[in-house]
């Protein structure tokens, strides 16, 4: 099983993202509201003001969406149709998909969890 993690950095695309993790067999995920560091150390620490230029246009938020799988074909999927909803992710800014190994989980639905 992998933990799989994408960062949206455009609020706008959420509900595409969601579909394409419907789309790729992911039956459940979550999402949260983040903060990119470089937006906290811009407004909250002011030794670091001048980071503000550099993310100029950025918006202070993004989401982070995961979820537990049992597949590694489920994650290549994802990867595909997420390209095709927010572009091309080896371009910076467009989001941020990774995958960490998950040895153990309980309380999954029965199809999140036959591996």
């Amino acid at each position: 099983m992998k933990l799989v993690v994408f960062i949206l950095n455009r609020d706008e695309l959420l509900e595409r993202v969601l579909e394409a993790f419907v789309e790729a067999g992911v039956p459940g995920a979550t999402v949260i509201d983040s903060e990119g560091m470089g937006q906290l150390l811009a407004s909250e620490v002011p030794l670091f003001a001048d980071v503000k230029e550099l993310i100029k246009g950025n918006k202070a938020s993004n989401r982070v969406i995961f979820s537990v799988v049992d597949k590694a074909e489920t994650v290549q999927r994802l990867e595909r149709i997420l390209e095709k909803a927010c572009g091309d992710l080896s371009v910076p800014g467009t989001g941020i998909l990774f995958t960490v190994p998950v040895d153990y989980a309980k309380g999954l639905r029965a199809e999140e969890a036959e591996a």
